[in-house]
């Protein structure tokens, strides 16, 4: 089940929230969250749910050996190793073993691959739970000796599938003591149709010119489309992404939880580093505070720096996918990164802002051809077309697949959405008085006129899958 599904919109989301609303006990209301978050994840496949509650049920008493044992630090340590390879070893056997297994038998060695399906989520839910793990480890929160509790903070259905990835720190006191109001009802409501309407207005239309165009003949596209593709695949992968995020976000706050943003305007980054602290926040964060940080980060010397850094952003890289593009661009990342923090960074901070944010987003496009390809001689052919100056012909294009007209229509819609033009309009309005309510109720009127557009477009769709489902 998917966000912008008729399913969800119309069935599973307005039942789950006339039962929440219901009850008027905390305990019951978690009750009905949990309940509702475990038929969502099982709703495609049943089965998967298991590994979710073992999951959940080894955080749970590692939880408590770690805190029976803080008198004893090496028994301690022990179950913390346990909790963290189990852990670990099931992302790795669901996510991974397939990619290895497959790899050593194309290299000559008599190893059979295996066939196992991955299932949906496990790298956001496993994220989380090692998170619960290793911040009790080291005494930042209390431990959740309530097993349902702590299952629905890993089943939560609104994070579950694409994240973001919430720590359990930040909603640790928000399960027993939050509070609904209607300010965040209505607030969390807008999130949502903004997210909605990010998804299924934008990002799914703008996807079809990468399509269209990386399946067609290159000479028949040539570097100005290729260029093109990348700038579409961009917008869709933001929109489709933070769109998910938005309406994450938005749930969550219409039922008292407040999870922190995942995105920041991306792609108005003036640097490579200032893009990673845009985009996709709660992974980034996740590797510099559980990998970056204990390896060592930049406390150590250079030589030990320079392989932390690599390490985390290949291991970055890896997370999306068991594909080999994965690694590569991680490792792309990686390295632009560290030259920007050795010397390139201070030659951009005397650059106009407008050279810097062209090199970022140069950088950037490149990046999401690596990262969307992953046959690399397909890879190799559209990064070569893009700095090929090959010609386009036009009456081809359109010959081959004219259905690239209503991406393009889209196009300009993304482009301009991309930029917080609506933060900074918002900011420019009055909020109080007889005119903030005016404004209010224009949003409002906004944000209805979007639920209505973006219902019409999922009636409509003939896609709908969020691309970092498969992650």
């Amino acid at each position: 089940m998917v966000f912008s599904s008729l399913s969800f919109l119309y069935l599973f989301f307005p039942l789950c929230g006339l039962a929440y609303f219901l009850c008027r006990n905390r305990a019951w209301r978690n009750g009905v969250l949990l309940a509702f978050s475990l038929v969502f994840y099982a709703w495609g496949e049943p089965k998967n749910i298991i590994l979710l509650l073992l999951a959940s049920l080894t955080a749970y008493l590692c939880g408590l050996g770690l805190e029976r044992w803080k008198p004893r630090p090496g028994l301690r340590r022990a179950v913390f190793l346990v909790g963290v390879v189990l852990l670990a070893g099931n992302l790795f056997v669901f996510k991974y073993l397939n990619f290895f297994c497959g790899n050593l038998g194309r290299a000559g060695l008599p190893v059979s691959v295996p066939e196992i399906a991955l299932p949906i989520g496990i790298s956001f839910y496993t994220f989380q739970i090692l998170s619960y793990v290793i911040d009790l480890y080291r005494g930042e929160i209390q431990v959740q000796r309530n097993f349902f509790y702590l299952t629905l903070y890993v089943s939560f259905f609104p994070q579950l599938i694409a994240g973001p990835i919430v720590r359990y720190q930040t909603i640790e006191a928000e399960i027993l003591e939050r509070r609904e109001s209607l300010e965040d009802i209505s607030a969390g409501l807008r999130r949502f149709v903004l997210g909605l309407a990010k998804k299924v207005i934008i990002a799914d239309n703008v996807g079809h010119i990468a399509e269209i165009i990386y399946k067609g003949e290159a000479e028949v596209y040539g570097s100005a489309l290729y260029w093109l593709a990348a700038v579409a695949y961009a917008l869709q992968i933001y929109f489709d992404f933070s769109g998910y995020s938005d309406m994450a976000i938005g749930m969550g706050r219409m039922f008292g939880f407040h999870f922190l943003e995942n995105f920041n305007y991306p792609y108005m980054a003036l640097s490579i580093t200032d893009f990673w602290r845009r985009w996709h926040i709660s992974l980034s964060t996740w590797f510099r505070d559980y990998i970056y940080i204990p390896l060592g980060g930049n406390r150590v010397k250079k030589s030990r720096w320079v392989l932390n850094l690599l390490a985390v952003w290949a291991l970055t890289g890896f997370w999306h996918g068991a594909q080999w593009n994965f690694l590569l661009w991680g490792l792309y990342y990686g390295i632009i990164l560290l030259v920007e923090k050795l010397w390139l960074g201070r030659l951009l901070d005397k650059c106009p802002k407008p050279a810097r944010w062209l090199y970022a987003m140069v950088l950037v496009l490149v990046g999401w051809v690596i990262f969307n390809l992953t046959d690399f001689g397909q890879m190799s052919g559209a990064l070569g077309m893009m700095f090929r100056f090959a010609p386009t012909d036009w009456a081809k294009v359109l010959a081959a697949d004219a259905s690239i007209v209503k991406g393009l229509l889209y196009l300009p819609l993304g482009l301009v959405f991309s930029a917080p033009l609506l933060p900074k309009l918002r900011e420019r309005l009055p909020k109080d008085g007889r005119a903030g309510t005016l404004v209010l109720a224009g949003e409002n009127l906004v944000c209805l006129g979007l639920a209505v557009l973006s219902v019409i477009y999922v009636i409509g769709a003939t896609y709908d899958f969020f691309i970092y489902f498969r992650f």
